[in-house]
């Protein structure tokens, strides 16, 4: 345990321990951080909850509570006091302050890793872009909730591993692979058919010859095929047929569909690198959407299943879940997508031995996982306890015009791609339209850095749950609630600890009488609660305006008081410097932001 836990535990075990409360019996004591500094560092509600037990008045319980914690004398706890109408605040001492800063150099990169997870193997499936378009900015949240809570949970303890599955076959992959055929031939006279490709594959574009990245080009060539679909009779005639002979094996057919996913796959994967962002494993629709119908099959068989007089097959859920049935099997007997949904989970759960399955997907898809779960359930293939849908509000850009959200189609090209708001991002970086203090701008390397920084950090501020109008003016803003900002604050402590020339000595870093810096420390303090929060809340919207606090105390000490004075405190004004600057790093990483040294 981090000192914070031991001193909210040794709290805990004094309360149960105070006289007054002798006679209530087991009690569930829950200290949190006070929601201000002038409500002290901790606060616990535990005398309003026993005293409607014990039919007394909560501020004289209180305050008897109180009197026993200040004869304990506890050195981390510096003052206990009540408030109306019973709450017990506690106040850090100096002595804690400073020692937490000890701790956080001791621990460095380790400092607020928990292990309240451990022992927990858990498996992620995020992002899952479909391989017929370019990734937008839904796929980016979906990526980095997903990415942000593998690393939340790793730090907590738990083993972690991350999934994808690729929709990887039917209507919309053959739509792909018509506008292919139909839109990227050089010759207009030669005809749309798989046979004529075949024979001269040269007579059709590649990415390179468009000038486009490979995602850009799927994506032309899905929009050209949904449009010809849509428009026309034989279009729409011929991209079926693709489906029956894909499903029948036809070689020619599946010899286009490797080379058309080929492109999509190398656009996915360039996106991803660019993200720092991977998967452990990932699954393909094509190798198990058959297996769906056995499950329906033993549905039937267990009779949690009923067959409807036209020969569908639906669910059983409303009377046991109380929620909406499905149909599992169409009355011609094809399979939907809740049937290759449970041949995958029962893969998953078979493949990693996992104690929870989570999904990061968006709120669209929440009924449709519940009756997943449900019939998982059902079936005998896990618990409703061993999956979680963790849902994500919609994000779309800002649009300049109105101030509102600029609406986007995949079907329409319309979207907002990762790479694009990328791009803008780092040019404005470039064209020093952030305020950087240099007088040259950064190199490329450095502002592809910063850019990313500026797009996670703005993308994982807000609780997952908010819809998100991404404002890029606002991600970039160097004295905002930015990732440009808490970067910028990193960048500080280490300019400061550059100047000072030396290692910070821990040894010689403690000093018992805190001044101005005491806001700054008592946040550095939360930094491990912080973590089991984001963890527990699987949200690490927490962790992105925890450190937007930490920077915030940080830049108004700094803004206050000269750090290198030569003073018998500068050893440990720059610990508590050397600290802030570790916390941030450490924050970051989480996000998947690595720091920079300059600016």
């Amino acid at each position: 345990m981090n000192r914070l836990e031991l001193l909210v535990e040794e709290l805990k075990a004094q309360i149960k321990a105070a006289p007054v409360l002798a006679d209530v019996g087991d009690l569930n004591v829950h200290i949190e951080r006070s929601s201000h500094p002038n409500f002290g560092d901790l606060t616990t509600n535990i005398a309003l909850q026993v005293s409607k037990l014990m039919r007394v008045d909560p501020m004289e319980l209180a305050e008897k509570i109180t009197e026993y914690l200040n004869e304990q004398a506890l050195a981390a706890i510096a003052k206990v006091e009540v408030l109306k109408p019973g709450f017990i605040n506690f106040y850090f001492s100096d002595e804690f302050l400073s020692a937490n800063v000890a701790e956080v150099l001791q621990s460095g990169d380790d400092f607020g890793r928990g292990e309240w997870q451990k022992g927990q193997r858990i498996v992620i499936e995020h992002t899952s872009p479909n391989p017929n378009k370019a990734m937008h900015l839904g796929h980016l949240r979906n990526n980095l909730v997903g990415m942000s809570l593998a690393n939340v949970l790793r730090f907590s303890g738990a083993t972690v591993t991350t999934d994808a599955i690729y929709n990887d076959r039917g209507i919309a992959i053959a739509k792909l692979m018509y506008g292919f055929l139909a839109c990227m031939k050089k010759d207009e006279s030669l005809p749309t058919e798989v046979a004529a490709w075949l024979n001269d594959k040269n007579a059709w574009f590649i990415p390179e010859e468009k000038g486009v990245g490979p995602d850009i080009f799927v994506a032309q060539c899905y929009v050209a095929g949904e449009k010809l679909f849509k428009a026309s009779p034989e279009a729409e005639s011929f991209t079926r047929d693709l489906v029956v002979k894909w499903e029948a094996n036809d070689q020619p057919v599946w010899e286009l569909w490797k080379h058309v996913l080929a492109y999509a796959y190398a656009g996915i994967d360039k996106t991803l690198v660019r993200l720092g962002s991977h998967f452990d494993k990932i699954w393909y629709e094509h190798e198990h959407y058959n297996e769906g119908k056995k499950y329906v099959e033993q549905g039937l068989e267990k009779g949690v299943f009923k067959k409807l007089e036209d020969g569908a097959v639906l669910t059983n859920l409303e009377e046991q879940y109380g929620i909406p049935d499905t149909v599992l099997l169409k009355r011609d007997g094809t399979s939907l997508y809740i049937t290759q949904d449970l041949a995958l989970t029962a893969l998953k759960k078979e493949y990693y031995q996992a104690d929870k399955l989570i999904w990061v997907v968006g709120p669209d898809q929440t009924l449709a996982l519940r009756q997943v779960f449900a019939v998982c359930e059902q079936l005998g293939i896990g618990a409703l306890s061993d999956f979680k849908h963790v849902a994500y509000g919609y994000v779309g850009l800002k649009d300049e015009n109105s101030g509102g959200m600029k609406k986007m189609s995949s079907r329409e090209g319309t979207v907002v791609l990762i790479d694009e708001v990328i791009d803008e991002v780092k040019q404005k970086i470039e064209t020093n339209e952030v305020e950087l203090e240099r007088e040259h701008k950064p190199a490329p390397e450095l502002s592809e850095k910063l850019a990313l920084a500026a797009v996670k950090f703005a993308i994982l501020k807000p609780e997952r749950t908010q819809d998100l109008t991404f404002d890029i003016n606002q991600s970039v803003n160097v004295h905002g609630d930015s990732g440009v900002y808490v970067m910028y604050s990193y960048v500080r402590t280490e300019s400061i600890l550059e100047k000072f020339g030396r290692e910070v000595i821990v040894s010689e870093a403690v000093d018992t009488k805190v001044g101005v810096e005491k806001d700054l420390l008592r946040t550095l303090a939360f930094f491990p609660s912080v973590i089991k929060r984001a963890g527990k809340d699987l949200s690490t919207h927490h962790i992105a305006t925890y450190l937007l606090e930490v920077s915030s105390a940080f830049n108004s000490w700094y803004g206050n008081e000269s750090i290198l004075d030569g003073s018998e405190r500068e050893a440990y004004k720059l610990a508590a410097v050397k600290a802030t600057g570790q916390v941030i790093k450490n924050g970051l990483a989480i996000l998947g932001i690595p720091t920079v040294e300059k600016m």
